[in-house]
């Protein structure tokens, strides 16, 4: 396993129990016998935790060394496969619940992965999307998003709430739930969790928000 893949392993594992609990809190109740779909999953994040509630999950991500990592650690009903979040490999109306965690902010075309999003989602299912918010100040949120890109340069942009919101309207999503989570940030155990070394480290060392700082990030709970 590669070792940025095993630091993100070691964090998504630390924080299971607290993500369970949350998708839990805004997804229940559950039937059971649901099939559920992690978009972007990583190492499998969302997918372990929607685990335990449903029938089925099916986790889909470009990196194969994570999909990889995360396969070591799954429950018997979750598999992790390769696969593009903006094109995913599935017909229309498959899954009774699909997501996506912290995925909108590392893809060119996040409005693809929220209409793939709601294409395979059956009529009455419902869509859950996480995702860091940007600042409403797009001048603040360019300052945001540069650090962020040094730390990791797959960063592209972070959407505000607004922003979220008009796409899941334009897919005729109906949201029924709506949080926002303030999160604190040690500086460097964030950059350690990226693998952020040498130079680039040094450079978003020096565009940081500080040693120690918060963020926004948005949680939405939409029918199809």
């Amino acid at each position: 396993m590669r070792g940025d893949a095993s630091v993100r392993v070691a964090h998504q594992l630390g924080r299971a129990e607290d993500l369970a609990r949350q998708v839990e809190r805004l997804l229940a109740p559950f039937r059971g016998d649901e099939r559920a779909l992690d978009s972007g999953c990583g190492a499998g994040a969302l997918a372990f935790a929607l685990a335990p509630y449903v029938r089925e999950v099916i986790g889909v991500d470009l990196s194969r060394d994570l999909v990889e990592a995360g396969r070591e650690h799954a429950p018997d009903n979750v598999t992790l496969i390769e696969g593009d979040a903006t094109a995913l490999p599935f017909g229309v109306g498959e899954f009774d619940i699909a997501g996506s965690l912290r995925v909108l902010h590392h893809v060119r075309r996040p409005e693809l992965v929220v209409s793939e999003l709601a294409r395979v989602t059956r009529r009455g299912g419902r869509i859950l999307i996480v995702d860091q918010l940007g600042d409403v100040d797009p001048l603040r949120s360019r300052e945001i998003d540069v650090f962020e890109q040094a730390r990791d340069p797959s960063h592209t942009r972070l959407l505000p709430d607004g922003d979220i919101r008009s796409l899941l309207d334009a897919n005729g999503l109906v949201v029924t739930h709506n949080e926002i989570v303030h999160e604190r940030r040690e500086l460097e155990a964030y950059l350690d969790l990226a693998g952020t070394s040498g130079d680039a480290r040094v450079e978003a060392e020096r565009l940081s928000p500080g040693p120690v700082f918060h963020v926004e990030v948005g949680c939405y709970v939409a029918r199809r």
